[in-house]
């Protein structure tokens, strides 16, 4: 099985390291690509579509894991921006956040999240949370065969 592109947009540097940990802890084998802050994000997912040749879907991002409280861009303008965009309008996005904030979550769906989750402060609930969110959306869940290029 090849290794799948998540995107993490996390500007935290904690919760970048707790995160790769949860991956390597929980024996998830994927390339986990950073973008710190909501403008970084956008540029790079815009710059993936641009390159993109008919085949090169692959380079897009099999899942994002999403941050809400980002700098320079929010995390919901991300989101708009991805599902703004033909070539990545279905692709997996997880909010995964600590924001509690109903306003936030209502807003999320309503812009497309696929999951919205608060992330636990505790290291192994933070474990769990992260084998719970790879197993469905990297292993159940069927995705469209657009975002893979067909």
């Amino acid at each position: 099985m090849e290794q799948k592109n998540i995107l993490l947009v996390e500007d935290n540097p904690d919760d970048v390291e707790l995160t790769r940990r949860a991956f390597q802890k929980n024996n998830i084998r994927t390339n986990l690509i950073v973008t710190r802050d909501g403008a970084e994000t956008i540029e790079y997912i815009s710059a993936k579509v641009k390159h993109m040749g008919d085949e090169g879907s692959h380079e897009l991002p099999y899942l994002v894991l999403l941050d809400l409280k980002m700098p320079k861009v929010h995390g919901l303008e991300v989101l708009k921006e991805i599902r703004g965009n033909e070539r990545t309008k279905f692709i997996p996005v997880v909010i995964l956040t600590s924001s509690q904030d109903m306003k936030d979550i209502k807003r999320a769906y309503q812009f497309g999240a696929n999951s919205y989750i608060v992330k636990p402060v505790d290291f192994l609930k933070f474990i769990e949370a992260v084998q719970q969110i790879a197993r469905y959306w990297l292993t159940l869940n069927e995705q469209p065969s657009i975002q893979r290029g067909d």
